[in-house]
């Protein structure tokens, strides 16, 4: 690393949602201890209260719902009047919903929707004004080993991350001749509360042989099998300190095997069945 990029970093403001837990939380941790300022953002931030008296101005807390499209501005221009400016946003905000897909109810599945995918687009529309004036920035868009794949029980959860990476897809191409840099972070299983603060959905005996399966087996893994949180958010780090970061970044070996084979399958049918394909245009 050069002693510009040194020096770069430790200007950096990040603006991080969903910072008082799992990765949220450790991007705070490295990034304050690397002399950068950070918005933490979190309903609830009094569990940061005595990381706000160790660094005292460099950590902004603020309340805030990414649901709530005001609230998300609020302390967008609360992280401005601090700080001037933000160099990193951490769309980082989100939480799990497990059933089938016939199990979730529609209450369930409009709430992890609202939270996972409107919320992401309510920061996103808030802090792109910012990083356009700027005409710099790097937005982290939070997916997960489920943005390209799913099995049983996860199919709600894996929607609302398809829809972030489609959607950001779609930005990193309109954000790029603006001076704006854009990663899908994708985590595979990792040693955060996600898996406690899961919604589940009440369940139908017909799934018992495919979603309960599947409970049981992630419930029977050993702490082994998921990667450490700190780890995951060095990785994004030395994502954001590279000057050619990926659109795409598997975190944990969990992650890359599991998105693997999900996307062999679709480069496979695509050419199995490129005849039917092809008949259309003859």
């Amino acid at each position: 690393m050069t002693e510009a990029l040194n020096h770069q970093t430790h200007l950096r403001t990040w603006l991080i949602t969903g910072a008082t837990s799992g990765i949220g939380r450790e991007l705070t941790l490295q990034a304050l201890e690397n002399g950068e300022n950070v918005a933490a953002l979190a309903r609830d931030t009094s569990s940061l209260g005595e990381l706000a008296q160790e660094h005292g101005d460099r950590l902004l807390l603020l309340q805030a719902d990414v649901r709530d499209e005001r609230s998300v501005q609020d302390a967008v221009d609360g992280t401005l009047a601090r700080f001037g400016r933000i160099d990193v946003v951490a769309n980082n905000a989100g939480y799990g919903l497990f059933g089938a897909v016939e199990e979730a109810s529609d209450a369930q599945a409009r709430a992890v929707f609202d939270t996972n995918v409107f919320g992401v687009l309510n920061v996103l529309r808030a802090t792109l004004p910012v990083l356009r004036a700027q005409r710099s920035g790097h937005i982290l868009q939070g997916s997960s080993v489920y943005g390209q794949s799913a099995h049983p029980g996860v199919g709600l959860l894996a929607a609302t991350k398809y829809a972030v990476e489609g959607l950001s897809d779609a930005l990193a191409a309109e954000a790029a001749p603006l001076g704006i840099k854009v990663t899908i972070t994708q985590p595979g299983m990792t040693a955060t509360p996600f898996l406690a603060n899961l919604d589940v959905a009440a369940s139908l005996s017909d799934y018992d042989q495919t979603v309960r399966e599947v409970q049981k087996g992630i419930g029977e893994m050993p702490a082994s099998a998921f990667s450490a949180a700190a780890r995951v958010a060095a990785g994004i780090r030395t994502a954001v300190d590279s000057p050619n970061p990926p659109l795409r970044l598997a975190l944990g070996v969990s992650s890359a095997t599991g998105m693997r084979p999900a996307l062999e399958a679709r480069i496979a049918d695509l050419d199995s069945w490129q005849g039917v394909t092809d008949a259309v245009d003859r």
